[in-house]
């Protein structure tokens, strides 16, 4: 049986596409073979919303390398693409050389002016997906506050979460984050970015609840037990399964 590593990134997101990139790609080819990566939200480019047209044409270049180092892996993340002279944040899962799952944002973060540059996504795209024998399902950042979401992918083993979250609501992050893997009774893989304004506080949170953040580690890295998953929805049973 493959013996799982949940990874959590964090690093910060410069004017260098290209460099992120590469930073993106070395964190990646240091993990662990079987890992669940999960990198902060659109880290390749930011919302650089002065370049679009740059971040927009950087996505196609970003899949291409993320599918060649994804053998043996998995990883999630969000990037920047038009579509039919739209524009979407589209959440991207890549394992063994393809990608396996792509939805678009669902709820736009309107107090930071993202529904002025992108196209929403729909909930019905919100689902778990199979990956290795795992039930794993994703929130994009400001995602994270609906609780009708939360109903959509209960169930999960592992939730990411890659995410640009504002440094003011720090706590809310925190709170959101742990409660999610207590009342799914599952793994949380949290991933901030660690520019100034957001809060830099990746983690990886256990069914049980018990946050471990990666502090000034640019790579988390916890092992996955499905045992855990179950044990807790036995000892606590809320109708899960």
């Amino acid at each position: 049986m493959k013996k799982h590593t949940l990874c959590s990134l964090l690093f910060e997101t410069t004017s260098d596409y290209q460099a992120n990139l590469q930073t993106l790609l070395r964190l990646v080819n240091a993990a662990d073979e079987n890992s669940i990566i999960v990198a902060p939200e659109v880290c390749l480019t930011g919302f650089d919303y002065d370049n679009f047209e740059a971040v927009t044409a950087f996505g196609d270049v970003a899949g291409e390398a993320l599918k060649k180092v994804s053998s043996q892996k998995t990883i999630i993340l969000t990037i920047i693409e038009k579509r039919d002279d739209c524009v979407y944040n589209f959440a991207k899962v890549f394992h063994n050389g393809e990608m396996v799952y792509e939805r678009a944002k669902a709820r736009l973060f309107k107090f930071g002016g993202e529904d002025k540059y992108f196209v929403e996504g729909s909930d019905e795209d919100v689902r778990i997906i199979e990956v290795d024998g795992m039930k794993i399902a994703l929130l994009i950042c400001f995602e994270l506050r609906f609780k009708e979401l939360w109903q959509k992918i209960e169930g999960a083993d592992i939730i990411a979460v890659p995410s640009w979250w504002g440094v003011l609501r720090t706590e809310h992050f925190k709170t959101l984050t742990k409660a999610l893997a207590i009342i799914n009774q599952c793994y949380v893989i949290a991933s901030d970015s660690a520019n100034e304004e957001c809060t830099g506080l990746s983690a990886v949170i256990t069914p049980q609840g018990e946050a471990y953040y990666n502090g000034n580690k640019p790579c988390l890295e916890l092992k996955y037990n499905k045992k855990d998953i179950a044990l807790m929805r036995r000892y606590m049973d809320v109708g899960i399964k």
